[in-house]
């Protein structure tokens, strides 16, 4: 009974720590995890084929390895017309997007340890050397460059979260990736509905960002660093430990990893120590300015290490879509040199189990913030939030910003009506030509549990997951809309933060109006708070 508790406890730390098993380099599953229904054929699709052959010419299959990249070939067909053929025989004289080396790998932490489907990191290269020199490509419209990812929704069933996510915030943000969907075949095996995707990193087209020098401006940027596990390594460990729901310090799983992007460890250390030093004492300004008493101060605080616009954008972000790994996973965080802008800002990546996508930590709910979420992880996870945002949340100023933010959301992108045609036109476009339907009977994966899919037993079929989705949103806006003070109908009624008598109404470019008109106004109270209103 004894060895029955011990068990059970190290099976709960394994899963609490992020615990990954690891295969050694010739354990990878050789037949390149194929797909459980291998007789699948296109046909004809509207999405982009992509053809990748590990053969290289021989008749035997290469093994797909994740610690380190082998050598194949990619062949991408997009026709003008729209239409693709996987048959390239009967249908000779297609479009080649690309077609050349490539190298290949598997990526992700739970997307590659707990799912089926496997995604890949691609570099595109000038010959058949797999640690050779990378070749800069164009890629389904795409901006010229090597490194490109095939996401491989699994667990999202509805297969639109991540490109949903990047389309909606786009506008808002100095750099979003852009996503294709498109359909893999494998080795001659269908593989699916993947997702091609720019990666967020450092090139002249995605961050634009300097290699740093060793002293003066040019020491001072560009960097580049994620929040993420403690699996890779070197690691930066932040000073200030992550915090409980009474702003108390956790004393056990209470760090925050920094990975190093751009440049890596090993292009710093030996050459270049002072861009080490550099970069951790300012990760360093920048938290201890938050943690300060005067964090709110726009000269010593935290406003002058931060882009407060592309923080707010990076909250926003991660609350509409309730991300259950926002803020403390796949978090980029990059910095320009001084003379560029001193500020570090942020982009977005990794949204496949966000919108309501998780059953765990109160990730399906729609009535929660995540930046508060380490009270429902408590110790049961390695990987918190970082106290930063709960900071944040306390300076008036940042939270009316926010609130006023989150108005030029709801009419503009994040409107009720764009994200319905922004939905409509991504699954119309998998269903279009069965390439949904396909991908489903490759990786029949309805009624059956999936980690770590809610209602799995219920959401059942791919309409359900759909409409679950649809609902989910249209929940989650309206209550963010009561809590950001945002009246998409110019009918709700103050909240008890905002019952004072009006001072005045203006239009948005804080011009006096004599009276109330249709489309959106300000009102301001003579507490010196105020709010848009949307008349109708």
């Amino acid at each position: 009974m004894v060895m029955k508790d011990w068990s059970h406890l190290f099976i709960v730390l394994m899963v609490a720590t992020g615990f990954c098993s690891t295969a050694h380099a010739d354990e990878w599953n050789s037949g390149n995890y194929k797909p459980d229904n291998r007789s699948i054929k296109i046909g004809e699709t509207n999405l982009p084929i992509v053809f990748i052959d590990t053969r290289s010419g021989g008749s035997s299959t290469k093994i797909i390895h994740k610690d380190y990249r082998i050598a194949a070939r990619m062949k991408i067909i997009n026709n003008a017309d729209g239409i693709q053929y996987d048959d390239t025989l009967a249908h000779p004289g297609q479009e080649v997007d690309y077609e050349g080396w490539i190298a290949i790998r598997y990526r992700g932490n739970s997307s590659f340890n707990l799912s089926d489907k496997k995604p890949y990191s691609i570099k595109t290269m000038e010959t058949s050397d797999p640690n050779g020199e990378k070749q800069k490509v164009a890629l389904l419209g795409m901006a010229k460059d090597n490194d490109w990812v095939m996401l491989a929704p699994y667990a999202d069933r509805s297969m639109i979260r991540d490109v949903l996510m990047f389309e909606l915030a786009r506008p808002y943000f100095e750099y979003t990736p852009t996503a294709k969907h498109c359909e893999l075949i494998l080795d001659g095996t269908y593989y699916g509905v993947y997702i091609l995707s720019e990666r967020a990193c450092k090139s002249k087209h995605r961050l634009d960002l300097d290699m740093p020098g060793d002293s003066g401006d040019e020491l001072t940027g560009g960097y580049q660093l994620t929040i993420d596990r403690n699996d890779e390594y070197p690691i930066y460990v932040s000073k200030h430990a992550t915090q409980d729901q009474n702003g108390q310090d956790y004393w056990w799983y209470n760090e925050v990893y920094f990975q190093y992007k751009h440049p890596e460890f090993d292009e710093m250390i030996p050459s270049h120590p002072s861009q080490l030093t550099y970069i951790q004492r300012q990760i360093d300004a920048m938290e201890d300015a938050l943690a300060s008493d005067d964090f709110q101060d726009t000269e010593t605080g935290y406003p002058h290490y931060i882009d407060v616009t592309n923080f707010i954008d990076q909250q926003l972000s991660q609350e509409v879509s309730h991300n259950v790994d926002g803020y403390r996973l796949s978090t980029n965080i990059y910095k320009r040199r001084d003379s560029v802008d001193p500020r570090f800002k942020t982009t977005l990546w990794d949204f496949n189990i966000a919108f309501g996508n998780a059953n765990y930590y109160n990730a399906e709910r729609t009535d929660t913030w995540m930046f508060e979420n380490n009270r429902y992880m408590d110790y049961g996870d390695a990987n918190k939030v970082p106290f930063w945002w709960k900071r944040l949340m306390k300076d008036p100023a940042y939270v009316k910003a926010m609130k006023n933010r989150w108005g030029e959301y709801r009419q503009g992108n994040y409107s009720n009506k764009h994200i319905t045609q922004l939905i409509d036109s991504l699954v119309d476009r998998l269903e279009a030509k069965g390439a949904r339907e396909r991908n489903f009977k490759a990786w029949p994966r309805w009624n059956r549990d999936i980690w770590p899919v809610p209602n799995w037993h219920i959401v059942n079929t791919y309409a359900k997951e759909i409409n679950a989705l649809r609902q989910w949103i249209t929940r989650r806006l309206t209550w963010m809309d009561k809590q950001l003070e945002f009246d998409p109908t110019g009918t709700l009624e103050p909240t008890t933060e905002f019952a004072h008598e009006v001072a005045g109404i203006y239009d948005l470019q804080g011009i006096p109006l004599s009276q109330p008109r249709k489309g959106v106004i300000l009102v301001r109270y003579k507490d010196g708070t105020s709010r848009k209103v949307v008349i109708r």
